[in-house]
């Protein structure tokens, strides 16, 4: 079973619109919450969960920060070796968690951050995703991508080791979008950042790289 939890990300709802757009085959594998964190924290879908999908930042669009029950859920997980797919600024998803600030390989930075640390910045153009040179079983089955104009998520914060599989080249400089790096306890992080508008998100090419990297994570 995959877990695919979401907020509504400022009314756009881009995990909502990426869940509708996937293949058949995979979206009847998931149980999709947006808005509601009662199954993440009250349920223990840990104990036959998958791989778990994410599209949120913790404390925004009026709701509340996943509270102690889902940390412990989540940290069980991870612990017992569990993979995750970030998707945009879910990085910052638990970011009130000092331990999961850590081990996010590179981070959405909040301008509030416990740790003192200069916001993340997201200017909005157009821009195309670019498959590193890079050899990794992975980069061999995602597509580059061209977007009109959407949030580039940029200036994240580097905190462990990390595999940068795609990026974007911008005036501001070059910076990851699809990367890799593995958690303490031997599983994996892919973390997916485009996505924020609903022309992004439905993209064709941004739904086959999702579901590439889905079950690249569940073999």
């Amino acid at each position: 079973m995959i877990y695919f939890f979401a907020d509504n990300h400022y009314g756009v709802h881009p995990g909502k619109v990426i869940f509708e757009h996937l293949p058949e085959s995979l979206k009847n594998n998931i149980t999709f919450r947006e808005d509601d964190w009662s199954v993440l924290e009250q349920a223990p879908w840990e104990e036959n969960c998958d791989l778990l999908i994410l599209d949120m930042i913790g404390a925004t669009c009026n709701l509340p920060h996943p509270g102690p029950e889902a940390e412990k859920r989540i940290r069980r997980y991870l612990e017992e070796g569990g993979n995750m797919l970030l998707l945009h600024g879910s990085s910052a998803a638990f970011w009130q968690w000092d331990w999961w600030r850590k081990i996010v390989g590179f981070r959405w930075v909040r301008p509030n951050d416990p740790d003192g640390i200069e916001a993340s910045t997201h200017p909005v153009k157009p821009y195309d995703l670019r498959i590193c040179k890079v050899r990794h079983p992975l980069a061999e089955k995602l597509i580059p991508c061209q977007f009109p104009e959407d949030e580039i998520y940029t200036n994240l914060e580097q905190v462990c080791p990390a595999t940068v599989l795609m990026d974007t080249y911008i005036e501001e400089g070059v910076f990851p979008q699809c990367l890799e790096n593995a958690t303490p306890w031997g599983g994996k992080f892919v973390h997916f950042i485009p996505g924020h508008s609903a022309a992004v998100t439905a993209d064709p090419s941004v739904i086959a790289n999702i579901t590439a990297i889905a079950e690249y994570l569940m073999n």
